[in-house]
Parts: structure tokens; C-alpha cells; sequence
């Protein structure tokens, strides 16, 4: 069999998108306007993603709305206008309290107490380090004020319509196809003025968020969960907390997680780790043996994760001792958002078979190790698909 690819989600926005979603916002272009370019976008993109001879494809998340016409961040931000309850709020902060009667809970602390940032403060503040991070604009994040409610589904039911009618345009089934959405506890990680809790918040966007993976599901597309808040959350805490707390402080959101996803096939369900998505040194990341299990009960079938980072590329290992659950299959990480150099098709092809001879071709699916829009020049984007493709044909014999 030839092994499948696909990709995390996020691909370089073309210069017509940004440019009507700046029409859009200074309301030069009406939504019938905006919609009609952002089909014909997402055509293109589907069709690109075929014409590489990618297995399993999306809409690039064209649908998901930009900041200040670039896309990084939107992978989270977009969620904003999807749920009443919220107030923007230009402060970059975490502020949840924790459960009545258990203070010493963890709760995440700001943006700007990331140990890994607080470590090399001095590369991270400099916009000539050439850490991601830095060159980039403070983003205003909302209060949550009142109740939580999902009101969303005008916009996922774009994005559904306009990735199948790609889909259709480029001759693939339904199947073939995915749609990104937050995770509760990724959702969860904005200040709260409402909620007597963190946990409370998490359940509130899990009861939210039940409506937009239904949607996408029923729609007979599969579901991405992005959740690098499993992984990424353990460096935003100041102070490196005990594992067994962290563990229980994410064993809440695969709860409520499982919750929101109750009743869904996880034959259409794949679930996203990462680490942060920031080009910097990592040196604070947990690994990832201390958390495979949790994201192992998630009920999905598919999990992606890191593996092409440089700080996580060894831990393909931890699978030799993991048993893999039936119907359970890897979507490994062979090609890095994190570096310009665009891997050689051997070298992905070694990447997947580290993984393929461990649990097999038929379940493995090559992945990249994170969203590449608005991570990697768009040029370069595309060679690394490429390439991963080409590796993937390699493997394969």
C-alpha cells in the first residue's frame, strides 16, 4: 500500500485572501462578496493539495479569520467571534482561579511568564534573533464576561460547504477531507471575569463546542481537535509545576473533551499535539512519554503529534512499548513548520518508517508537525509538502 499523507491544517493565505479580508474588515466588501473570493480560494488550495497527491486534505483554514492580515495565531483566535460571553480585553493574560476550596491547583500564569521565553528573554525581545515570536505584534484577547454560548454556526457551516464543494471541484470524496477546531482546553486559555473556576470555563467551551464538531462530523468530514494546550500548557506555568498535578490539570480537559465529543464516531475524529508553534529553543517542553497516554484516551482515532522538531524527533521510540488500540493510527510530524530547510524526501521517508515499522504502514498517515501558514515563507511551505509527499512514495517501497 502507498502510506497517506495530510498535513496539520494552516497553509499560506494567497495575496486575494488577505487582501479581501482586508476589504472585509474595512467594509469595502460585502459578506457575498467575501464568501464568493473565499470559495474560489479554497478551491485553489484543494487543488493544490491533490495535484501533490496529499490523501487526506482541508481548506488550508481560509475560513478562520486573520489578525492584521497575516495568519498566525488564527489557528486560535478565530474562535473568538464564534462564542458569545466574551469581551475584548487588550491584555495577553491567563487569569482563572482555581477551583473553590483547592488553591493549590495549577492555573496558567501569562504569556509572559513562559519559562522557555523567560530563559532566553534576550533572543525572544530582540526582532533581529529570528525567534518567531518577536517580530510579532501583542494580540488582544478577550474576557470572558458572561455565560459561554456557541454562536458559530454560520462560520463552520461556510467552512463545511466551501472544503466539500472543493473537494467536489477536485474530484475527491467527502471523506478525503478535514476541518479544524479548537479543543475545550485550548478554547479555555483567555481570561475569565464569569466563572468561579478554570474547570468551569473548560466545561463551559466543551458544551460549546459540541455544535461545531457535530456539524463538521455530520457533514461526513473528519474533525481535527487542535490541542496543543496538552503539551504546550506545561511551559506556561512560572514555576515548572509536579507532574502528577499537571497530569490531573489535563486530565479535566480529556474529560471534557470526551464529553463534547460523545457520540461521535472516532473513525472521524484526530486529535493535535504540539508543543507551541513559535520558533524558539523549546528548552522547557515536557516530554512527550509524560502525556502520550492522556492523549491516547481522547476518543479519536487519529493522533498527530511533533516529530520532525528537533527537540522532539527522538521520541518516536516511545511507541515500541506503546500498544497501539485497535482502530487507533499515528499521524507523525515528518516535515517541520520550525525550519527553512526543506527536508530531503530520504530523510521523510526514514522519518515514516521509524514509525511504519513500528505499527505498521496502514496505520500511519505523514503528517507535518504543525499548521505551516504563516510559519514558513509560502514558497518553502510547498516544498516541504512536496517533499513529504515524495517521501511518502519512498517509504512506501
Amino acid at each position: 500500500m502507498t502510506i497517506r499523507t495530510t498535513h496539520v491544517g494552516s497553509l499560506p493565505r494567497t495575496e486575494r485572501l488577505i487582501e479581501a479580508n482586508r476589504e472585509r474588515r474595512a467594509g469595502s466588501l460585502d459578506e457575498q462578496g467575501f464568501t464568493a473570493v473565499l470559495q474560489e480560494e479554497v478551491n485553489g488550495v484543494v487543488a493544490r493539495q491533490a495535484g501533490l497527491g496529499l490523501t487526506i486534505l482541508n481548506d488550508g483554514e481560509y475560513g478562520h479569520a486573520m489578525i492584521d492580515n497575516v495568519d498566525y495565531g488564527a489557528w486560535w483566535t478565530y474562535s473568538f467571534s464564534r462564542f458569545s460571553g466574551l469581551s475584548l480585553e487588550d491584555i495577553a493574560r491567563f487569569d482563572v482561579k482555581p477551583p473553590a476550596g483547592r488553591e493549590g491547583r495549577l492555573s496558567y500564569s501569562s504569556f509572559a511568564e513562559r519559562r522557555d521565553w523567560n530563559l532566553f528573554a534576550d533572543a525572544y525581545c530582540d526582532p533581529e534573533s529570528g525567534i518567531h515570536i518577536a517580530n510579532k505584534n501583542p494580540v488582544a484577547f478577550p474576557t470572558i464576561t458572561s455565560a459561554i454560548a456557541y454562536i458559530g454556526e454560520e462560520a463552520v457551516d461556510r467552512d463545511i460547504a466551501g472544503t466539500k464543494a472543493a473537494l467536489e471541484a477536485a474530484d475527491r470524496p467527502v471523506s478525503d477531507g478535514f476541518v479544524a477546531a479548537l479543543s475545550p482546553g485550548s478554547a479555555a486559555r483567555i481570561a475569565n471575569a464569569h466563572y468561579e473556576d478554570d474547570e468551569a470555563v473548560v466545561w463551559a467551551f466543551a458544551e460549546g463546542l459540541r455544535e461545531e464538531y457535530r456539524r463538521i462530523t455530520d457533514a461526513g468530514l473528519t474533525v481535527q481537535i487542535d490541542a496543543p494546550d496538552l503539551a504546550e500548557g506545561w511551559d506556561q506555568f512560572a514555576v515548572e509545576p509536579a507532574l502528577e498535578d499537571y497530569r490531573a490539570f489535563q486530565r479535566v480537559r480529556i474529560e471534557a473533551l470526551n464529553h463534547a465529543l460523545e457520540g461521535i464516531d472516532p473513525a472521524l475524529v484526530r486529535y493535535h499535539v504540539c508543543w507551541g508553534s513559535w520558533h524558539g529553543p523549546h528548552t522547557t517542553d515536557i516530554p512527550f512519554k509524560d502525556i502520550v497516554d492522556l492523549a491516547l484516551e481522547v476518543n479519536a482515532n487519529g493522533l498527530t503529534f511533533e516529530a520532525a522538531n528537533a527537540r522532539h524527533a527522538h521520541e518516536w521510540t516511545i511507541w515500541k512499548d506503546i500498544d497501539l488500540a485497535e482502530g487507533k493510527y499515528l499521524i507523525p510530524g515528518v516535515v517541520s513548520h520550525s525550519t527553512n530547510v526543506v527536508e530531503h524526501p530520504e530523510l521523510v521517508a526514514q522519518r515514516i518508517r521509524q514509525f511504519a515499522d513500528i505499527v505498521g504502514d496502514e496505520r500511519v498517515v505523514a503528517s507535518t508537525d504543525c499548521g505551516l501558514g504563516g510559519r514558513i515563507y509560502p514558497s518553502i511551505a510547498w516544498a516541504k509538502l512536496a517533499a513529504l509527499t515524495e517521501g511518502a512514495r519512498l517509504a512506501s517501497k
